[in-house]
Protein backbone atom coordinates (compact mmCIF):
# COMPACT_ATOMS: atom_id res chain seq x y z
CA UNK A 1 0.00 0.00 0.00
CA UNK A 2 2.90 2.34 0.80
CA UNK A 3 4.42 1.71 -2.65
CA UNK A 4 1.06 2.30 -4.32
CA UNK A 5 0.63 5.61 -2.48
CA UNK A 6 4.14 6.75 -3.42
CA UNK A 7 3.52 5.74 -7.03
CA UNK A 8 0.27 7.76 -7.18
CA UNK A 9 2.08 10.67 -5.51
CA UNK A 10 4.83 10.52 -8.15
CA UNK A 11 2.41 10.47 -11.09
CA UNK A 12 0.34 13.25 -9.52
CA UNK A 13 2.74 15.52 -11.38
CA UNK A 14 0.49 14.86 -14.41
CA UNK A 15 -2.63 15.82 -12.43
CA UNK A 16 -0.84 18.91 -11.10
CA UNK A 17 -0.10 19.90 -14.69
CA UNK A 18 -3.68 19.74 -15.92
CA UNK A 19 -5.59 20.84 -12.80
CA UNK A 20 -4.52 24.44 -12.94
CA UNK A 21 -6.48 27.70 -13.07
CA UNK A 22 -7.40 26.70 -16.63
CA UNK A 23 -9.33 23.71 -15.34
CA UNK A 24 -10.87 25.74 -12.53
CA UNK A 25 -11.91 28.50 -14.94
CA UNK A 26 -13.09 26.36 -17.84
CA UNK A 27 -14.88 23.72 -15.77
CA UNK A 28 -16.58 26.19 -13.42
CA UNK A 29 -17.59 28.45 -16.34
CA UNK A 30 -18.99 25.39 -18.15
CA UNK A 31 -21.00 24.59 -15.02
CA UNK A 32 -22.19 28.20 -14.69
CA UNK A 33 -23.20 28.45 -18.37
CA UNK A 34 -24.57 24.97 -19.13
CA UNK A 35 -25.04 23.20 -15.79
CA UNK A 36 -23.76 19.64 -15.98
CA UNK A 37 -24.45 19.28 -19.73
CA UNK A 38 -20.72 19.19 -20.58
CA UNK A 39 -19.75 16.71 -17.86
CA UNK A 40 -19.30 14.01 -20.52
CA UNK A 41 -16.41 16.04 -22.02
CA UNK A 42 -14.50 15.72 -18.73
CA UNK A 43 -15.12 11.96 -18.62
CA UNK A 44 -13.93 11.58 -22.23
CA UNK A 45 -10.85 13.73 -21.66
CA UNK A 46 -9.95 11.93 -18.40
CA UNK A 47 -10.09 8.48 -20.02
CA UNK A 48 -8.27 9.79 -23.10
CA UNK A 49 -5.55 11.23 -20.86
CA UNK A 50 -4.99 7.82 -19.23
CA UNK A 51 -4.68 6.15 -22.65
CA UNK A 52 -2.31 8.73 -24.17
CA UNK A 53 -0.14 9.15 -21.08
CA UNK A 54 0.23 5.36 -20.74
CA UNK A 55 1.38 5.16 -24.37
CA UNK A 56 3.91 7.99 -23.92
CA UNK A 57 5.38 6.41 -20.77
CA UNK A 58 5.37 2.89 -22.31
CA UNK A 59 7.51 4.15 -25.20
CA UNK A 60 10.26 5.25 -22.82
CA UNK A 61 10.14 2.17 -20.58
CA UNK A 62 10.22 -0.19 -23.58
CA UNK A 63 12.82 1.60 -25.71
CA UNK A 64 14.93 3.46 -23.16
CA UNK A 65 14.30 6.65 -25.14
CA UNK A 66 11.66 9.30 -24.51
CA UNK A 67 9.18 10.60 -27.07
CA UNK A 68 11.29 13.58 -28.10
CA UNK A 69 14.45 11.49 -28.55
CA UNK A 70 12.57 9.03 -30.77
CA UNK A 71 11.22 11.86 -32.95
CA UNK A 72 14.77 13.25 -33.16
CA UNK A 73 16.14 9.83 -34.22
CA UNK A 74 13.39 9.09 -36.75
CA UNK A 75 13.74 12.47 -38.46
CA UNK A 76 17.50 13.04 -38.60
CA UNK A 77 17.63 14.62 -42.05
CA UNK A 78 17.56 18.40 -42.54
CA UNK A 79 13.77 18.48 -42.60
CA UNK A 80 13.92 16.77 -39.20
CA UNK A 81 15.47 19.87 -37.61
CA UNK A 82 12.52 21.92 -38.76
CA UNK A 83 10.12 19.29 -37.47
CA UNK A 84 11.80 19.19 -34.04
CA UNK A 85 11.74 22.95 -33.77
CA UNK A 86 8.13 23.02 -34.91
CA UNK A 87 7.11 20.52 -32.22
CA UNK A 88 9.11 22.32 -29.54
CA UNK A 89 7.73 25.75 -30.44
CA UNK A 90 4.16 24.40 -30.49
CA UNK A 91 4.63 22.79 -27.06
CA UNK A 92 6.47 25.84 -25.69
CA UNK A 93 3.70 28.12 -26.98
CA UNK A 94 1.14 25.95 -25.20
CA UNK A 95 3.22 25.99 -22.00
CA UNK A 96 3.57 29.79 -22.19
CA UNK A 97 -0.17 30.20 -22.75
CA UNK A 98 -0.84 27.93 -19.79
CA UNK A 99 1.74 29.71 -17.64
CA UNK A 100 0.04 33.06 -18.22
CA UNK A 101 -3.23 31.55 -17.01
CA UNK A 102 -1.50 29.82 -14.10
CA UNK A 103 -0.12 33.07 -12.70
CA UNK A 104 -3.36 34.99 -13.28
CA UNK A 105 -5.33 32.21 -11.61
CA UNK A 106 -3.05 31.94 -8.58
CA UNK A 107 -3.28 35.71 -8.00
CA UNK A 108 -7.07 35.58 -8.40
CA UNK A 109 -7.18 32.93 -5.67
CA UNK A 110 -5.13 35.13 -3.32
CA UNK A 111 -7.38 38.12 -4.02
CA UNK A 112 -10.43 36.11 -2.89
CA UNK A 113 -9.00 35.48 0.57
CA UNK A 114 -6.69 38.43 1.26
CA UNK A 115 -5.95 42.06 0.37
CA UNK A 116 -2.26 41.52 -0.34
CA UNK A 117 -0.69 43.31 -3.29
CA UNK A 118 -1.21 41.17 -6.44
CA UNK A 119 2.07 42.31 -7.99
CA UNK A 120 4.05 41.49 -4.86
CA UNK A 121 2.39 38.07 -4.61
CA UNK A 122 3.16 37.41 -8.29
CA UNK A 123 6.85 37.98 -7.59
CA UNK A 124 6.72 35.76 -4.48
CA UNK A 125 5.02 32.94 -6.44
CA UNK A 126 7.65 33.31 -9.17
CA UNK A 127 10.47 33.03 -6.61
CA UNK A 128 8.87 29.91 -5.04
CA UNK A 129 8.49 28.25 -8.46
CA UNK A 130 12.05 29.13 -9.48
CA UNK A 131 13.43 27.75 -6.20
CA UNK A 132 11.61 24.41 -6.62
CA UNK A 133 12.60 24.11 -10.30
CA UNK A 134 16.22 25.02 -9.50
CA UNK A 135 16.51 21.84 -7.39
CA UNK A 136 16.38 19.87 -10.64
CA UNK A 137 15.32 16.62 -8.94
CA UNK A 138 12.16 15.44 -10.71
CA UNK A 139 11.18 13.01 -7.94
CA UNK A 140 11.30 15.71 -5.27
CA UNK A 141 9.33 18.10 -7.49
CA UNK A 142 6.75 15.38 -8.18
CA UNK A 143 6.23 14.71 -4.46
CA UNK A 144 5.81 18.43 -3.68
CA UNK A 145 3.22 18.73 -6.44
CA UNK A 146 1.46 15.57 -5.27
CA UNK A 147 0.80 17.08 -1.85
CA UNK A 148 -0.39 20.38 -3.38
CA UNK A 149 -2.83 18.47 -5.60
CA UNK A 150 -4.13 16.52 -2.59
CA UNK A 151 -4.95 19.69 -0.64
CA UNK A 152 -6.44 21.32 -3.74
CA UNK A 153 -8.64 18.27 -4.38
CA UNK A 154 -9.97 18.30 -0.83
CA UNK A 155 -10.93 21.97 -1.22
CA UNK A 156 -12.92 21.50 -4.43
CA UNK A 157 -14.53 18.20 -3.46
CA UNK A 158 -15.70 19.82 -0.20
CA UNK A 159 -17.34 22.62 -2.20
CA UNK A 160 -18.99 20.16 -4.62
CA UNK A 161 -20.46 18.03 -1.86
CA UNK A 162 -22.18 21.09 -0.36
CA UNK A 163 -24.31 21.58 -3.51
CA UNK A 164 -27.71 19.97 -4.08
CA UNK A 165 -26.85 18.18 -7.36
CA UNK A 166 -28.46 14.72 -7.42
CA UNK A 167 -26.51 11.57 -8.26
CA UNK A 168 -29.00 10.81 -11.05
CA UNK A 169 -28.36 14.13 -12.85
CA UNK A 170 -24.63 13.68 -12.41
CA UNK A 171 -24.57 10.18 -13.93
CA UNK A 172 -26.96 11.12 -16.75
CA UNK A 173 -24.80 14.02 -17.96
CA UNK A 174 -21.67 11.94 -17.48
CA UNK A 175 -22.94 9.24 -19.87
CA UNK A 176 -24.95 11.18 -22.48
CA UNK A 177 -22.99 13.65 -24.67
CA UNK A 178 -24.64 16.94 -25.58
CA UNK A 179 -23.39 20.24 -27.05
CA UNK A 180 -25.77 23.13 -26.30
CA UNK A 181 -25.63 26.15 -28.62
CA UNK A 182 -22.47 28.17 -28.00
CA UNK A 183 -20.67 25.44 -26.04
CA UNK A 184 -18.13 24.22 -28.63
CA UNK A 185 -15.28 26.48 -27.45
CA UNK A 186 -15.84 25.34 -23.86
CA UNK A 187 -15.92 21.67 -24.93
CA UNK A 188 -12.55 21.88 -26.65
CA UNK A 189 -11.32 23.96 -23.71
CA UNK A 190 -12.33 21.20 -21.27
CA UNK A 191 -10.51 18.66 -23.41
CA UNK A 192 -7.48 20.93 -23.90
CA UNK A 193 -7.20 21.62 -20.17
CA UNK A 194 -7.19 17.87 -19.35
CA UNK A 195 -5.38 16.11 -22.22
CA UNK A 196 -2.55 18.64 -22.07
CA UNK A 197 -0.22 18.15 -25.11
CA UNK A 198 2.98 18.89 -23.21
CA UNK A 199 2.05 16.29 -20.57
CA UNK A 200 2.79 13.56 -23.12
CA UNK A 201 6.43 14.68 -23.25
CA UNK A 202 6.45 15.12 -19.47
CA UNK A 203 5.14 11.57 -18.84
CA UNK A 204 7.66 10.15 -21.29
CA UNK A 205 10.48 12.16 -19.73
CA UNK A 206 9.89 11.10 -16.09
CA UNK A 207 9.07 7.41 -16.62
CA UNK A 208 12.62 5.90 -16.77
CA UNK A 209 13.20 3.48 -13.89
CA UNK A 210 9.57 2.38 -13.64
CA UNK A 211 8.06 -0.94 -14.63
CA UNK A 212 5.07 -1.16 -16.98
CA UNK A 213 2.72 -2.44 -14.27
CA UNK A 214 3.50 0.24 -11.68
CA UNK A 215 3.47 2.95 -14.37
CA UNK A 216 -0.02 1.92 -15.51
CA UNK A 217 -1.28 1.79 -11.94
CA UNK A 218 0.21 5.18 -11.06
CA UNK A 219 -1.01 6.99 -14.17
CA UNK A 220 -4.46 5.40 -14.04
CA UNK A 221 -5.19 6.26 -10.41
CA UNK A 222 -3.54 9.71 -10.43
CA UNK A 223 -5.34 10.85 -13.60
CA UNK A 224 -8.71 9.44 -12.49
CA UNK A 225 -8.39 11.32 -9.18
CA UNK A 226 -7.55 14.44 -11.19
CA UNK A 227 -10.63 13.88 -13.37
CA UNK A 228 -12.87 13.63 -10.29
CA UNK A 229 -11.46 16.93 -8.99
CA UNK A 230 -12.22 18.55 -12.37
CA UNK A 231 -15.80 17.25 -12.20
CA UNK A 232 -16.15 18.63 -8.65
CA UNK A 233 -15.09 22.03 -9.97
CA UNK A 234 -17.80 21.91 -12.65
CA UNK A 235 -20.39 20.99 -10.01
CA UNK A 236 -19.30 24.01 -7.94
CA UNK A 237 -19.66 26.23 -11.02
CA UNK A 238 -23.33 25.30 -11.43
CA UNK A 239 -24.09 27.48 -8.41
CA UNK A 240 -23.22 30.69 -10.30
CA UNK A 241 -25.98 32.71 -11.97
CA UNK A 242 -25.28 35.61 -14.32
CA UNK A 243 -21.91 36.51 -15.86
CA UNK A 244 -19.12 34.23 -14.69
CA UNK A 245 -16.09 35.51 -12.78
CA UNK A 246 -14.04 34.23 -9.85
CA UNK A 247 -15.58 36.91 -7.65
CA UNK A 248 -19.12 35.87 -8.73
CA UNK A 249 -18.32 32.23 -8.01
CA UNK A 250 -16.91 33.12 -4.58
CA UNK A 251 -19.93 35.29 -3.76
CA UNK A 252 -22.31 32.50 -4.78
CA UNK A 253 -20.45 29.93 -2.71
CA UNK A 254 -20.49 32.26 0.28
CA UNK A 255 -24.24 32.69 -0.11
CA UNK A 256 -25.01 28.99 -0.57
CA UNK A 257 -22.36 27.34 1.57
CA UNK A 258 -21.39 29.93 4.15
CA UNK A 259 -18.12 31.82 4.48
CA UNK A 260 -16.04 28.66 4.13
CA UNK A 261 -17.03 28.19 0.47
CA UNK A 262 -15.15 31.24 -0.82
CA UNK A 263 -12.13 30.48 1.38
CA UNK A 264 -11.94 26.93 0.00
CA UNK A 265 -12.32 28.28 -3.56
CA UNK A 266 -9.57 30.87 -3.04
CA UNK A 267 -7.21 28.29 -1.55
CA UNK A 268 -7.98 25.75 -4.28
CA UNK A 269 -7.48 28.31 -7.05
CA UNK A 270 -4.17 29.45 -5.54
CA UNK A 271 -2.96 25.84 -5.12
CA UNK A 272 -3.98 25.04 -8.71
CA UNK A 273 -2.07 28.06 -9.99
CA UNK A 274 1.03 27.31 -7.93
CA UNK A 275 1.24 23.63 -8.90
CA UNK A 276 0.73 24.33 -12.61
CA UNK A 277 3.14 27.29 -12.49
CA UNK A 278 5.81 24.72 -11.65
CA UNK A 279 4.79 22.02 -14.14
CA UNK A 280 4.34 24.23 -17.24
CA UNK A 281 7.95 25.52 -17.28
CA UNK A 282 9.19 22.06 -16.27
CA UNK A 283 7.32 20.40 -19.15
CA UNK A 284 8.73 22.90 -21.68
CA UNK A 285 12.27 22.18 -20.45
CA UNK A 286 11.73 18.38 -20.45
CA UNK A 287 10.39 18.60 -24.04
CA UNK A 288 13.38 20.65 -25.18
CA UNK A 289 15.80 18.24 -23.50
CA UNK A 290 14.16 15.22 -25.14
CA UNK A 291 14.20 16.81 -28.61
CA UNK A 292 17.63 18.44 -28.65
CA UNK A 293 19.83 15.99 -26.79
CA UNK A 294 21.08 14.83 -23.42
CA UNK A 295 24.56 16.33 -23.38
CA UNK A 296 25.80 17.97 -20.17
CA UNK A 297 24.18 21.38 -20.71
CA UNK A 298 20.78 19.67 -21.14
CA UNK A 299 20.88 17.97 -17.74
CA UNK A 300 18.18 19.07 -15.30
CA UNK A 301 20.82 21.26 -13.65
CA UNK A 302 22.29 22.45 -16.96
CA UNK A 303 22.19 25.93 -18.46
CA UNK A 304 19.90 25.16 -21.42
CA UNK A 305 17.35 23.28 -19.29
CA UNK A 306 17.16 26.14 -16.78
CA UNK A 307 17.04 28.72 -19.56
CA UNK A 308 13.90 27.15 -21.08
CA UNK A 309 11.94 26.90 -17.83
CA UNK A 310 13.16 30.36 -16.86
CA UNK A 311 11.78 31.96 -20.03
CA UNK A 312 8.37 30.29 -19.61
CA UNK A 313 8.31 31.36 -15.94
CA UNK A 314 9.12 34.98 -16.90
CA UNK A 315 6.27 35.01 -19.44
CA UNK A 316 3.88 33.98 -16.69
CA UNK A 317 5.28 36.66 -14.37
CA UNK A 318 4.79 39.32 -17.05
CA UNK A 319 1.13 38.36 -17.47
CA UNK A 320 0.61 38.14 -13.71
CA UNK A 321 1.92 41.67 -13.18
CA UNK A 322 0.11 43.11 -16.24
CA UNK A 323 -3.35 43.02 -14.67
CA UNK A 324 -4.98 41.35 -17.70
CA UNK A 325 -8.45 39.95 -16.98
CA UNK A 326 -7.84 36.28 -16.14
CA UNK A 327 -10.98 34.45 -17.31
CA UNK A 328 -10.89 35.20 -21.10
CA UNK A 329 -7.09 34.71 -21.24
CA UNK A 330 -7.27 31.36 -19.44
CA UNK A 331 -10.11 29.96 -21.58
CA UNK A 332 -8.28 31.01 -24.78
CA UNK A 333 -5.15 29.18 -23.53
CA UNK A 334 -7.17 25.98 -23.03
CA UNK A 335 -8.66 26.23 -26.54
CA UNK A 336 -5.17 26.72 -28.05
CA UNK A 337 -3.90 23.60 -26.28
CA UNK A 338 -6.97 21.67 -27.40
CA UNK A 339 -6.21 22.58 -31.00
CA UNK A 340 -2.53 21.51 -30.64
CA UNK A 341 -3.47 18.14 -29.14
CA UNK A 342 -4.26 16.20 -32.37
CA UNK A 343 -0.84 17.13 -33.81
CA UNK A 344 1.08 15.67 -30.85
CA UNK A 345 -1.27 12.66 -30.60
CA UNK A 346 -0.64 11.78 -34.27
CA UNK A 347 3.12 11.49 -33.61
CA UNK A 348 2.40 9.38 -30.54
CA UNK A 349 0.15 6.86 -32.28
CA UNK A 350 2.66 6.41 -35.12
CA UNK A 351 5.51 5.74 -32.68
CA UNK A 352 3.62 3.15 -30.60
CA UNK A 353 2.98 1.17 -33.79
CA UNK A 354 6.55 1.23 -35.09
CA UNK A 355 8.46 -2.08 -34.76
CA UNK A 356 11.72 -0.27 -35.50
CA UNK A 357 11.25 1.66 -32.25
CA UNK A 358 9.54 -0.76 -29.84
CA UNK A 359 9.81 -4.52 -29.25
CA UNK A 360 6.74 -6.27 -30.60
CA UNK A 361 5.22 -7.04 -27.18
CA UNK A 362 5.12 -3.32 -26.36
CA UNK A 363 3.36 -2.22 -29.54
CA UNK A 364 -0.27 -1.07 -29.43
CA UNK A 365 -2.98 -3.71 -29.55
CA UNK A 366 -5.79 -3.35 -32.10
CA UNK A 367 -8.11 -2.23 -29.30
CA UNK A 368 -5.73 0.52 -28.15
CA UNK A 369 -5.29 1.66 -31.75
CA UNK A 370 -9.05 2.01 -32.15
CA UNK A 371 -9.28 4.04 -28.93
CA UNK A 372 -6.38 6.31 -29.88
CA UNK A 373 -7.76 6.84 -33.39
CA UNK A 374 -11.10 7.86 -31.87
CA UNK A 375 -9.32 10.33 -29.57
CA UNK A 376 -7.42 11.86 -32.50
CA UNK A 377 -10.59 11.96 -34.61
CA UNK A 378 -12.79 13.56 -31.93
CA UNK A 379 -10.21 16.16 -30.90
CA UNK A 380 -9.44 16.87 -34.57
CA UNK A 381 -13.15 17.32 -35.30
CA UNK A 382 -13.60 19.75 -32.39
CA UNK A 383 -10.48 21.71 -33.31
CA UNK A 384 -11.55 21.95 -36.95
CA UNK A 385 -15.05 23.04 -35.90
CA UNK A 386 -13.70 26.01 -33.98
CA UNK A 387 -11.25 26.87 -36.78
CA UNK A 388 -14.07 26.88 -39.34
CA UNK A 389 -16.23 28.99 -37.03
CA UNK A 390 -13.48 31.59 -36.97
CA UNK A 391 -13.16 31.46 -40.79
CA UNK A 392 -16.93 31.72 -41.27
CA UNK A 393 -16.79 35.30 -40.03
CA UNK A 394 -14.77 36.05 -43.17
CA UNK A 395 -16.43 33.60 -45.56
CA UNK A 396 -20.21 33.41 -45.05
CA UNK A 397 -20.78 30.22 -47.12
CA UNK A 398 -18.79 28.26 -44.54
CA UNK A 399 -21.48 28.88 -41.91
CA UNK A 400 -23.85 26.32 -43.44
CA UNK A 401 -21.33 23.50 -43.93
CA UNK A 402 -19.07 23.82 -40.88
CA UNK A 403 -20.18 20.51 -39.37
CA UNK A 404 -19.85 18.58 -42.63
CA UNK A 405 -16.37 19.95 -43.37
CA UNK A 406 -15.12 19.26 -39.82
CA UNK A 407 -16.56 15.75 -39.85
CA UNK A 408 -15.08 15.03 -43.28
CA UNK A 409 -11.65 16.25 -42.17
CA UNK A 410 -11.80 14.05 -39.04
CA UNK A 411 -12.81 10.97 -41.07
CA UNK A 412 -9.98 11.57 -43.56
CA UNK A 413 -7.54 11.97 -40.68
CA UNK A 414 -8.62 8.67 -39.10
CA UNK A 415 -8.55 6.89 -42.47
CA UNK A 416 -5.05 8.19 -43.29
CA UNK A 417 -3.67 7.20 -39.90
CA UNK A 418 -5.34 3.77 -40.07
CA UNK A 419 -3.73 3.08 -43.47
CA UNK A 420 -0.31 4.18 -42.21
CA UNK A 421 -0.62 1.97 -39.10
CA UNK A 422 -1.82 -0.97 -41.23
CA UNK A 423 1.24 -0.60 -43.49
CA UNK A 424 3.52 -0.61 -40.44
Amino acid sequence: MKNTFQNILFWSIISAAFIGPGTVTTASKAGASFGLALLWALLFSTLATVILQEAAARITIASGKNLGEIIAIKYQQKSGDGLKWGIFLAVAFGCAAYQAGNMLGAISGIELISDWSPKLMTLIIGIICAAILWVGNLKIIAKILGFIVAFMGIAFIYVAFQTDISAGDFLKNLAIPSMPEGSSLLVIGLIGTTIVPYNLFLASGISPGQEIKEMRQGIGLAVLIGGLISMAIMVAGTQVSGEFSFAALAETLDKNLGKGGAIFLGFGLFAAGLSSSITSPLAAAVTAKSLFGNQQNWSTNGLNFRLVWGIILLIGLAFGISGIKPVPAIILAQAINGALLPIVAIFLILVVNDEQVLPKKYLNSHFLNILMLLIVGITGFLGMTNFLKALSNLFNPLQTIQFELALGAAILLIAGLSWKIYRK
